[in-house]
């Protein structure tokens, strides 16, 4: 039977040529870059060559990246680190409602430490209103977190808008970029932010290694302690195969970005073709100006957890949305904020998610396999009525 993945939203492949590139420093290049000693120096070279390569994704300097184990981390040392080391500024904070769960939850933890945590609504595209964040600010804001482009639903947040506004208010801002990493450009200048997450599982590289931009005028507190590394933000010897993937992954993802941006609309286009061709009935959820890789959509009268099930079934392999609920049978606290609890469309959405291992022939395939399947369920709803 053959398998089609639907969610690279969630986690990619490895690049063949990010395997490659790592191999050597598993083997040869083996030492700690802490180590004074040559094995030492040559690891320690390699970090310090892939920081510099990051740095340039986002046109920022090398001294300014944070090796991180991935987006979670980077989220949490970012929104904790300096919420902690900046309390006597003020202890107000602004998010909105439909932020990666490493941001939430890490709010609620800060709540629990005296903060207090503003959430702002997104409209039914599942967009914050910049206008909305500027009437939330308050003398004792310290710091805005609003997510580049949600990983549900794939819109685009208006971050230049919001850096815009910010940059005549104490407030720092802080913005989770993990699934627009190699389809947008991003650069810390153009966008207003002080701080930028990145995860390396998202553009093709390794899982465990992901990394935090932070403005050489931001203070933040560590997390971890023992070690001098990362500046004395991050201390644990550094992940250096994981890191040199990473730098690889990153200039890939940026080579292909315009390419890939095509093929993902094309899928995007080419999906919706053959659902109204097989008399699907649908909403699409997002906005018209969403992430290229991420398509949203609800089904009527198929619920979430039934179709999923059926399409993995047909080796068809898509996601009711993030990754870090899933199992849990909870419906996605993004599309709630959109439509509110009790709209259908909550309990009947599905994320696909395009990526590497995406070929035409067999995506078109796998398509009218979804149409059919959702036919048919929908057909079966209309007889039971």
């Amino acid at each position: 039977m053959n398998e089609y993945y639907f969610d690279h939203a969630a986690t990619s492949s490895v690049h063949p040529e990010v395997v490659e590139a790592m191999i050597p420093y598993y083997t040869d290049v083996f030492g700690n870059p802490s180590s004074s000693h040559r094995f030492g120096r040559r690891a320690k070279q390699a970090v310090m060559d892939a920081r510099h390569r990051i740095a340039s994704h986002i046109s920022a300097s090398a001294d300014e990246i944070i090796f991180t184990s991935g987006g979670t981390e980077a989220n949490n040392l970012a929104l904790l680190g300096y919420a902690r080391a900046n309390r006597t500024k003020g202890t107000h904070l602004i998010t909105s409602k439909i932020e990666h769960h490493a941001v939430l939850h890490t709010m609620k933890q800060l709540e629990r430490e005296g903060f207090t945590i503003t959430y702002v609504d997104v409209d039914t595209t599942g967009q914050v209103s910049a206008n909305d964040i500027k009437a939330a600010l308050t003398e004792d804001t310290i710091l805005v977190s609003v997510m580049y482009g949600n990983n549900e639903v794939g819109t685009v947040q208006p971050i230049e808008e919001i850096g815009a506004i910010l940059h005549s208010h104490q407030a720092v801002f802080h913005t989770d970029a993990v699934q627009a990493a190699g389809l947008r450009t991003l650069d810390y200048k153009l966008l207003g932010v002080d701080m930028l997450s990145l995860a390396s599982h998202k553009v093709n590289g390794p899982k465990g290694v992901g990394c935090l931009y932070v403005s050489k005028a931001v203070t933040l507190d560590a997390m971890t302690y023992g070690g001098e590394q990362e500046r004395k933000r991050r201390a644990g010897t550094e992940n250096v195969p994981g890191i040199v993937g990473f730098a690889k992954a990153i200039e890939l993802a940026k080579e292909q970005q315009a390419v890939n941006q095509q093929k993902y609309s094309y899928f995007q286009a080419a999906f919706i073709e053959i659902m109204d061709a097989h008399g699907v009935e649908y909403v699409l959820n997002g906005s018209k100006n969403r992430l290229a890789h991420i398509l949203n959509i609800s089904f009527r009268n198929v619920k979430t957890e039934t179709l999923l099930m059926k399409l993995d079934i047909a080796g068809i392999v898509a996601s009711g949305g993030s990754a870090c609920t899933a199992g849990t049978l909870v419906p996605s606290h993004v599309i709630e904020a959109m439509y509110g609890h009790d709209n259908h469309k909550v309990m009947e959405a599905i994320r696909f998610s395009f990526g590497l291992t995406n070929e035409e022939s067999e995506t078109i395939e796998a398509f009218n396999k979804i149409a059919t399947i959702v036919k048919a369920e929908q057909s079966r709803d209309n007889f039971i009525e």
